[in-house]
């Protein structure tokens, strides 16, 4: 028998104001078994051995921060922080995309999902995704949070992603960089995708929007990961790719609000999403758990992830890429909120990977160097990881997810340092990077160590610890940590030549001085005053 696709709710607003309403072949909110059938058949996935599914997403295996756009309109242009990040373009260059678009989809099977971001009713934003892939349904089923079908009724879209992954544009004739195009029109409420299959375009593009319509209330949006223990106290974490953000908040012994993007309202803190996207890249059953259980359950997406002749994922095969992902609902982690929501956070750690083997593995931050360090949002490449990296080299991204980040980074740390003075907030400033030496040198900082060192932190338990400054840095370090080796918590002592740390620890603190630069001129004294001290 041919399964019926089109019984379930749906919103009373159809697709006319996309102008795809004389298109017949559109499902409407259709459930994961469905959206599993559809791209199987399809042919844009396949199945693990323990029935997850797989996608492969071609040529375009992350995002594509070159091809994103924001449509420069009068009612936004004095609100956006322009730049190599958030890069303008005309209406006139969106309106032709649109009518190409619709023309491309006016005919092809869609997929619809509507869906709520944010877990705070009362900024929740009303999101609806089209596409013409089934998987994109699915992802946006497992990442956004899912509405009761009395909500799928009354549902009106606020913001829709409208992809056509298939589609490409010609740059000479529609003015784009290259044949992908990831487009946001504030007054129109869309966000228009072509010519990628990457899923990670359509939650984050939402994400941005979050991030510039938030603060506009009052409200903090921050790309981390939080949780909270069982006495209700909240930790959020801040840390760009690979420092730890997603391992470190998945904590057995803690409750998981989410992993990517909160708000911090006067009511606490809520997560955007109603799943997760962890990297899978060296995933072990040993290392991370509960992340790697959920790659065995049907339901979760595994994007670009190879499979042995036994249909089981070699998590450290990356042929195709290192940005190997799984998608799933929050709810398939065991300790998972299920508001997704919490309080106030009474700790707040900034994780950063650094390669340079001299910041400390955790340091007590001001308000006013919660606020430098927020903007400057570093971590480290390691050498061999890019053709040409032959030595560490420092990333900064302001608020630790500037490509996310519509609004001056000033405009977001300003209400960080705001929340934290009204709420008394600890800012910690914690290295999962290396130790004893520079990357190629010293030796990466033991997961078991950093779990201790933040244990002890978010219990209060340093509340009353010896600290010394550090000379360079400016910053409060511990000299003793319940469970941890003393002399790792000063990085100095950990080289085998002091002059050697010096050096390279001077040379960090000048390329942070270096890319401050930038935003001296928003920076107050105290917050200058906050730099480290190179040479």
């Amino acid at each position: 028998m041919t399964p019926n696709y089109d019984k379930h709710p749906k919103s009373k607003i159809g697709l006319d104001y996309l102008g795809l309403e004389s298109n017949k072949n559109v499902h409407w909110n259709l459930s994961p078994a469905e959206l599993y059938e559809r791209a199987i058949a399809r042919g844009e996935a396949f199945l693990t051995k323990d029935h997850a599914l797989v996608v492969h997403t071609g040529k375009f295996t992350g995002r594509s921060p070159k091809d994103k756009f924001i449509v420069d309109q009068p009612s936004i242009h004095d609100d956006i922080d322009w730049g190599d990040i958030n890069q303008p373009i005309s209406e006139e260059v969106f309106d032709k995309l649109f009518k190409k678009a619709q023309n491309y989809l006016s005919d092809k099977e869609l997929f619809v999902k509507d869906l709520h971001c944010g877990a705070d009713k009362a900024t929740q934003l009303q999101v609806r995704v089209v596409s013409e892939v089934a998987y994109h349904g699915l992802f946006a089923h497992n990442m956004f949070r899912r509405p009761t079908n009395d909500e799928l009724v009354n549902h009106e879209p606020e913001f829709t992603v409208m992809a056509a992954p298939f589609l490409e544009a010609d740059p000479t004739e529609d003015g784009t960089k290259s044949s992908t195009f990831i487009i946001c029109n504030f007054e129109k409420k869309i966000i228009l995708i072509g010519g990628t299959l990457y899923s990670g375009e359509v939650k984050k593009g939402i994400f941005g929007v979050m991030n510039y319509l938030l603060p506009k209330k009052g409200i903090m949006a921050m790309h981390c990961s939080a949780n909270h223990d069982e006495n209700g106290k909240t930790a959020v974490f801040f840390g760009l790719s690979g420092t730890g953000k997603t391992t470190l908040s998945a904590d057995p012994e803690k409750t998981l609000i989410g992993d990517d993007e909160h708000g911090w309202s006067d009511d606490g803190v809520f997560n955007f999403e109603g799943g997760c996207y962890a990297k899978t890249i060296n995933l072990s059953e040993e290392g991370e758990p509960m992340i790697y259980a959920t790659t065995k359950m049907p339901g979760t997406i595994l994007e670009n992830v190879i499979l042995d002749d036994n249909r089981e994922p070699d998590f450290d095969d990356v042929s195709l890429t290192q940005n190997t992902r799984c998608s799933y609902p929050i709810d398939f982690i065991p300790n998972a909120s299920k508001t997704g929501t919490g309080g106030h956070p009474e700790n707040i750690i900034f994780l950063t990977a650094d390669a340079f083997g001299v910041l400390p593995p955790i340091s007590k931050l001001t308000p006013e160097q919660a606020m430098y360090h927020f903007i400057s949002g570093y971590t480290a490449k390691v050498a061999g990881t890019e053709r040409g990296v032959t030595e560490p080299q420092a990333t900064f991204s302001a608020c630790f997810g500037s490509p996310f980040m519509p609004l001056h980074p000033t405009e977001y740390a300003e209400l960080l340092a705001e929340k934290i003075r009204k709420h008394g907030s600890q800012v910690w400033l914690v290295n999962t990077g290396w130790t004893g030496g520079a990357y190629g040198e010293g030796s990466r900082m033991k997961l078991s160590h950093t779990r201790r060192m933040l244990s002890e932190a978010i219990a209060g338990n340093l509340e009353n610890a010896v600290y010394t400054k550090d000379s360079i840095f400016g910053v409060e370090v511990p000299t003793a940590v319940d469970g941890v080796p003393s002399e790792v918590l000063i990085p100095r002592n950990t080289w085998k030549s002091a002059d050697e740390y010096d050096i390279k620890a001077k040379k960090l603190a000048k390329m942070f001085v270096d890319n401050f630069k930038r935003f001296e001129s928003e920076a107050s004294d105290a917050l200058l005053a906050a730099a480290p001290k190179g040479d």
